[in-house]
């Protein structure tokens, strides 16, 4: 088994849910509550490799496995010295939560891309004002931080790369171009509807939904 596919599988799934309801969602790191799956990581106090990922005395093994918040997991990484940095590509319908996790998640040393915060640094707009005839700057911008973060360039510990879409072929591309990790936030249509500001945000969130009904099985596979 590879490295990077152990984390989906139902064994590991599995065994992250037993260690949540034996060990009350607290976090082994702060001592806190662990709210929300997406905030809850299982950190192996071994460090998986590709060459003890089949050892299932190491990667199954509840002992070497500690329950922490995920941006505790970032920060126990550091303490360590392991300054290699991750990209996370956090995808979801428009209004779905995804720059709220992200400023739950990341802290002061990271860098974030998120393109509505680029339309609203070149212009006098709000963030979801977005004329077209900007577009072309902005994503000029977005490439260019893009290429950035392919080449680890500056100081960064992580970097977090915001999307409104669920294109499989785009979310791919751009994940082994980073060598990032995808994060779905995954929030009920009628729920990101609500917080539409206006019609074109009503559009933008009916338009990923139908969108996801055709992509949503090769999601699964990337």
């Amino acid at each position: 088994m590879k490295l990077d596919t152990f984390y989906k599988t139902r064994n590991w799934e599995n065994l992250i849910r037993e260690i949540r309801l034996e060990r009350d969602n607290i976090c082994e790191h702060c001592h806190k509550p662990i709210i929300g799956k997406l905030n809850c990581i299982g950190h192996h106090r071994k460090i998986l490799t590709q060459e003890n990922v089949n050892d299932y005395n190491i990667s199954l093994n509840k002992d070497n496995i500690a329950l922490v918040h995920f941006k505790c997991h970032n920060e126990i990484h550091r303490r360590f010295g392991e300054r290699k940095p991750k990209v996370y590509i956090v995808y979801g319908s428009p209004r779905a939560g995804k720059t709220t996790f992200v400023k739950e998640m990341a802290t002061a040393t990271d860098l974030i891309l998120d393109k509505d915060n680029i339309w609203q640094a070149i212009s006098i707009n709000d963030r979801h004002y977005q004329p077209t005839e900007l577009k072309d700057i902005v994503s000029a911008i977005d490439a260019c931080v893009i290429e950035q973060i392919e080449m680890r360039a500056g100081g960064w510990h992580n970097a977090y790369i915001i999307r409104d879409e669920c294109n499989p072929i785009e979310l791919k591309l751009l994940k082994y171009r980073v060598g990032g990790e995808l994060i779905e936030i995954a929030e009920d249509k009628k729920i990101c509807l609500q917080r539409a500001e206006n019609e074109e945000h009503k559009k933008l969130i009916n338009d990923y939904f139908n969108d996801y009904e055709l992509y949503k099985n090769q999601l699964k596979e990337i």
